[in-house]
């Protein structure tokens, strides 16, 4: 059958503008003491003020991973298996088993809700920014780990996830004096908008040319943002630190062409990445470091 534009077609994308302008909120579905792990309910303020919520897991170390995590999920994971969130697979993704993963090697763990996301605060209109502006999350997720008597002087490692890790690169860009200390990190999945929309279109067999040029009008229409900025790759030149990024390499909603620009662009003497197989769901991908974390440990147990 061969791809469309009409009028009718705009009801296609419509949804997409809604969801890249306002994001999706979904429940803190799950705790660590569901595995095992004590932990401290913890809340900070970014670098422009908007009120984080986390969890701070201790361990009997040095050492600490501060983790954030993808759109439309939060520091749990997403509850993809509930009912009004099964719009990316219908299946959880629960990032409990990599946090006891980290903790049993030995790591303290920083999980935090980006804005808009899970028990945090609303910024920004509630509008989502791809990175551009919940780069001042993960400078906040950073003050506090300075902040802290018993954090300050850990060895600090990253584990920043699609939406989170793009607010990382952004953020390493911004504000470079905050990551001299940073020792390591996992990127997994970082994406540039234009191309998931692209791939959105295809799937619903409409011309891309067109619908993605009317998703590009429809989302500044309501929020300013020009579609093609709305990525990391400008930024990601100011990542210096050994990086390990993982994408689905099937990943049937984004061209991954652009996660290995992303990958060429960064700086990083000490980086890697690795191609997940066996699926195209973008989604289980979320879910590869809790079924797999000796990728995720063996990388950090090198540089953190």
């Amino acid at each position: 059958m061969a791809a469309t534009w009409n009028e009718s077609d705009k009801e296609k994308m419509n949804p997409l503008v809604e969801f890249f302008n306002k994001g999706l909120r979904s429940p803190v579905f799950r705790r660590p003491d569901e595995v095992g792990l004590a932990y401290e309910d913890v809340f900070f303020p970014s670098q422009d003020g908007v009120p984080l919520e986390g969890w701070f897991i201790p361990a009997k170390s040095n050492k600490i991973i501060i983790c954030n995590h993808f759109m439309p999920g939060n520091r749990y994971g997403y509850a993809g298996h509930l009912e009004g969130f099964q719009n990316f697979g219908g299946f959880e993704v629960n990032f409990l088993p990599q946090y006891k993963a980290l903790h049993d090697a030995g790591y303290n763990i920083l999980a935090y809700d980006l804005r808009n996301h899970g028990l945090s605060g609303q910024g920004n209109g509630g509008n989502v920014a791809i990175g551009l502006r919940e780069y001042r999350d993960v400078i906040g997720s950073l003050q506090y780990v300075n902040s802290r008597a018993d954090t300050k002087d850990m060895v600090k490692g990253l584990l920043s996830v699609c939406l989170g890790c793009n607010a990382t690169i952004v953020a390493m860009d911004k504000n470079p004096e905050y990551f001299k200390d940073i020792k390591a990190m996992i990127a997994l999945q970082p994406i540039s908008l234009k191309y998931f929309i692209e791939k959105a279109a295809e799937n619903q067999n409409l011309k891309v040319e067109e619908a993605t040029k009317y998703f590009a009008e429809s989302l500044r229409n309501v929020n300013g943002f020009i579609l093609e900025e709305l990525s990391p790759t400008p930024y990601a030149k100011s990542v210096t630190v050994p990086t390990k990024v993982f994408q689905v390499r099937n990943d049937y909603r984004t061209n991954v062409a652009d996660v290995q620009e992303i990958y060429d662009t960064l700086s990083s003497k000490q980086k890697e990445l690795y191609w997940i197989e066996g699926t195209d769901e973008r989604f289980e991908g979320y879910n590869f470091l809790s079924r797999n974390p000796q990728h995720m440990i063996e990388w950090f147990e090198k540089y953190v």
